[in-house]
């Protein structure tokens, strides 16, 4: 049901000169972080844009908090981070702050003070003084104070040091402990969304993968390392996804307890969301 959902995307198309996405459907539940990924090109930032009212679909329907007929009420519950970060250099954060007091009826502004100090970002200091990580800081506290229903951010972790993407993955957590928000995040930095997401939605050449709980992922998914005279032995229903190595096989299962059962002379590892992405772009499926 779409009251359920912050944003709800069905029979999603898009189409440019060399690339088209084709049919995407997925949802994003409320109070929740579901992570969007997929090679480069896959059409993760198409789909983000269409989301944002930035690019029209050719067909599809997308639904934001509820609604199909997005105004601005609406949108103006929704936030977008970018990978550029959402402000021009020339302004400090307590200039950022005027301005989206007067766009944003419910800005919260001592809430956005407070997460400058909390955060180390300095009220006056101009943002093309400030590194990438406190830029893409600075936009999540702004989306904060804005009140968002919905925070999507395209990579906006891309190319950021390892303890700053922690600390934003840790503002994604903080923002969807309040009930009903949710975050809908692109990015190709899969150990940031096992950390994170609650669901995984899979992109790959503009088509929809699968969109899974990540801990079915986690926890049901498995590989099997077969060798090439074990892998004509596996029976072709089981294969979702099969990768040929130099001496041997890594084939990918959607029950590895089922398969472990099957084939006990076999060796069956679970599964990082990492590897189930990596067999399905680089592999063959059956």
């Amino acid at each position: 049901m779409s009251g359920q959902n912050a944003l709800a995307v069905t029979g999603l198309c898009k189409k440019f000169k060399g690339f088209s996405l084709q049919g995407v459907t997925f949802s994003v539940p409320r109070g929740t972080i579901v992570g969007l990924v997929g090679e480069n090109g896959a059409g993760k930032s198409t789909t983000l844009r269409a989301v944002m009212g930035l690019t029209r679909p050719d067909a599809g329907k997308i639904e934001l908090l509820g609604r199909e007929d997005a105004g601005f009420e609406v949108r103006s519950r929704v936030a977008m981070v970018c990978d550029s970060g959402n402000f021009p250099g020339r302004y400090t954060p307590r200039q950022i702050g005027r301005l989206m007091r007067s766009a944003y009826p419910q800005w919260d502004g001592g809430l956005y003070r407070g997460l400058l100090q909390k955060l180390g970002l300095p009220e006056g200091k101009k943002l093309r003084q400030f590194s990438r990580g406190m830029q893409m800081k600075l936009a999540i506290a702004a989306a904060f104070a804005q009140q968002a229903e919905l925070l999507v951010l395209d990579e906006a972790t891309s190319g950021l040091d390892p303890a700053v993407r922690d600390d934003i993955l840790d503002m994604l957590l903080d923002f969807v402990q309040d009930a009903g928000r949710s975050v809908l995040v692109s990015s190709h930095i899969t150990g940031d969304l096992e950390k994170v997401a609650d669901y995984i939605v899979f992109l790959h050449r503009g088509r929809l993968v699968f969109e899974k709980p990540k801990d079915e992922l986690r926890y049901r998914y498995g590989i099997i390392r077969c060798t090439g005279e074990q892998y004509p032995l596996l029976d072709r229903g089981d294969i979702l996804a099969a990768r040929k190595l130099d001496y041997a096989w890594d084939v990918l299962v959607g029950d590895r307890e089922a398969a472990e059962r099957k084939y006990p002379q076999m060796v069956i590892d679970p599964a990082s969301v990492e590897e189930v992405i990596l067999l399905y772009m680089k592999g063959e499926t059956a």
